[in-house]
């Protein structure tokens, strides 16, 4: 059976860590470059969110994502650095056209922001799976319903996905021609998306009734089948990251206090 979440099981040392310890590693490289607004200290996260991705061995799954998140960033380099307010300094002239070094700063900052941000979340979402993060966050307090919510936003995406190219493949062997010419592939993805609505509505009606069957809304306290005990690295780790993130607070107040 397909899995429905990007979550890719093997044995590493970065999927043996407690889902907890991964989400504060994902605030806290979030946090630290807004707190620096340093485009070196973002380009340090990435490096390491790169370097946790290959012992995880999960990196090759975040390279689809990274090529899509590529056309949004090029086009914010191409519109600041062509038209941002403030822009003075040519930095490279092509004909009449010319690209200013003040917008092309923005740019990367935006880039290497957003870059940060999906490889972050990648560490979180390709080494954990969903139902042990909602688990474990359930755990530590979170609403029930809130957990559901976020369980359903790991898996809505690989869901709908796999519910397209299985009803491609029905369209297919009806004859139906999904493959081809730009023209031919647009004519074929309208039909899809009758079938792809219909079927998340069916088949958010179908969780429904199964989480009500199972005492979803139960007042009573729940338990639980896995035995949860953070291992000695994730305290380790845990307590390390807050640590960098007391110091990068610490020392940006007081560069503060300096400056005034």
């Amino acid at each position: 059976m397909k899995s429905i979440s990007l979550y890719k099981p093997l044995e590493t040392p970065i999927h043996r860590l407690e889902p907890i310890t991964k989400l504060v590693y994902v605030l806290a490289i979030l946090f630290i470059p807004v707190l620096w607004g340093s485009r070196w200290v973002t380009a340090g996260c990435i490096a390491m969110s790169f370097i946790l991705l290959k012992m995880g061995k999960v990196f090759r799954k975040a390279v689809p994502i990274l090529a899509c998140s590529s056309i949004i960033i090029l086009t914010v380099v191409i519109i600041q650095g062509l038209f941002r307010a403030g822009n003075q300094t040519p930095f490279i002239t092509l004909g009449n056209v010319v690209f200013y070094k003040e917008g092309l700063l923005f740019a990367v900052g935006v880039g290497l922001n957003v870059v940060n941000l999906i490889l972050g979340f990648s560490v979180l979402v390709l080494t954990t799976k969903p139902s042990d993060l909602v688990e474990a966050l359930v755990r530590k307090g979170l609403s029930p319903k809130i957990g559901y919510v976020i369980s359903s936003v790991f898996q809505i995406i690989p869901q709908m996905s796999a519910t397209m190219e299985t009803i491609s493949d029905a369209q297919r062997s009806r004859g139906l021609e999904t493959e081809g010419k730009l023209l031919t592939r647009i004519k074929a993805f309208l039909p899809l998306i009758g079938p792809v609505v219909m079927n998340s509505l069916i088949a958010t009606r179908e969780r429904a009734i199964a989480l009500e069957v199972r005492g979803f809304n139960s007042t009573k306290p729940k338990s639980y089948i896995n035995i949860y005990k953070p291992s000695r690295a994730d305290h380790v780790i845990k307590g390390f990251i807050l640590m960098v993130l007391l110091l990068s607070v610490m020392g940006r107040i007081f560069l503060w206090q300096r400056l005034l």
